[in-house]
């Protein structure tokens, strides 16, 4: 079972810290060639293999990747859900993450891996916890992070062996402190009975400026990366994205708050009142911002703010996977639930699109990048369809 359905009032407090302690890399990051290519002679604009680079964050690194779903049995495959399951009672997430497991995580089905053939090549330069000073260039500030280079400065040495034709750029949550917000919002429901969104919002508005400018940075850089590596603004495209709610509304959930359900059975611990505004507040001000950085810069906005809708934890519209509800895009969760305890994978994982939200995250890329360059949509799921019932509209 996963940490939380044993767990009681008296003993939420040290489960919680544990939970704090591993400072869920919640929103965001990934790094490294996800497809082979790379060849010694030297490419570039108009020549060599294409490719797809996804730089920025675990939201598009591929973090959660690992999972199918969600399931409260803890042995084995775990009904199914666990792809770094090996036999009986053996897991090697490098089936999933490669050589980047528990770090980057870059999983197999990260959005880039999952786009289909719109590159000859993909290459994930993101990390799970990266910031934008791990996008920029060393030379202008950028940092290396989990022993890689500031990944601008891996996107030229890409640049120069390949014909970029598209960089898909997830950066700002950790800037903003995503991963705090939600441990913070999870310790007043399971600890303080108070709630979180409004000393959060208070927090995320002093801050949305500085991350704001950050953002536009991160593109800047990729600007001048590209034009250094001899490539026109307008011989690739830059697709800068949002973020999706891993977390439905109150109404929405099917857990009621008046009980540790949504702690010990869903993996959900929020208050309604939190919710809606995680889902309705804080990711359409991070959208909408993010878009205007879009929009102010010249590149192309992919709004996910619905991706998840009905496919979030704990949502009423999707279900837990068992023994005789197998694993399926159609009906399973599409975001990892928080395992505080560790009993399934890391923590690192909560609160992300896993396997089934990364191919429809995937789908969104593949879907925007056949409109034109200078477009902004929003992508949003079919009820009860699998990633291929994505769909764009305008963004809002």
């Amino acid at each position: 079972m996963i940490g939380f359905r044993t767990a009681s009032k008296d003993r939420a407090g040290s489960r919680v810290r544990r939970l704090a302690a591993a400072a869920m890399v919640l929103p965001l990051a990934v790094g490294a060639l996800m497809a082979a290519g790379a060849g010694a002679s030297a490419a570039g604009p108009g020549s060599g293999p294409t490719a797809v680079v996804s730089l920025g964050d675990s939201y598009i690194s591929g973090e959660a990747g690992r999972w199918k779903g969600n399931s409260l049995t803890n042995s084995g495959s775990r009904n199914g859900t666990d792809r770094g399951w090996v036999s009986g009672s053996t897991y090697d997430p490098g089936k999933v993450y490669g050589t980047t497991a528990g770090g980057c995580h870059r999983s197999d089905s990260a959005e880039v891996r999952s786009a289909g053939p719109i590159a000859d090549v993909a290459v994930n330069l993101a990390c799970s916890g990266a910031t934008s000073e791990n996008v920029f260039r060393a030379s202008n500030g950028g940092v290396a992070f989990k022993g890689e280079a500031p990944q601008a400065d891996q996107l030229a040495a890409v640049a120069a062996s390949h014909d970029v034709k598209v960089i898909a750029l997830s950066v700002g949550g950790n800037d903003l402190g995503f991963a705090d917000i939600i441990k913070d919002c999870a310790y007043d429901f399971i600890i303080w009975n108070s709630y979180c969104h409004d000393d959060q919002q208070y927090g995320v508005d002093q801050k949305i400026d500085a991350v704001m400018g950050a953002v536009g940075k991160s593109v800047d850089e990729i600007r001048a990366v590209m034009r250094g590596a001899g490539y026109a603004d307008s011989s690739y495209r830059i697709v800068l994205q949002s973020y999706p709610s891993p977390i439905p509304r109150g109404a929405e959930n099917r857990y009621t708050q008046s009980d540790w359900s949504r702690l010990n059975t869903g993996g959900c611990p929020f208050w309604n009142r939190d919710s809606d505004w995680a889902r309705d507040s804080l990711v359409p001000q991070i959208a909408n911002r993010i878009k205007g950085v879009a929009a102010a810069k010249g590149v192309q906005f992919l709004d996910l703010r619905d991706m998840l809708q009905g496919r979030e934890v704990c949502a009423k519209a999707s279900k837990h996977v068992t023994s005789s509800a197998p694993a399926s895009a159609k009906t399973s969760e599409w975001a990892r639930w928080i395992d505080n305890n560790e009993s399934q994978g890391l923590v690192q994982e909560s609160m992300h699109p896993n396997h089934f939200g990364q191919l429809a995250a995937g789908r969104c890329l593949a879907l925007v990048v056949a409109q034109p360059a200078g477009s902004g949509f929003s992508c949003k799921n079919t009820a009860g369809a699998d990633q291929s019932g994505m769909y764009l509209t305008p963004a809002p």
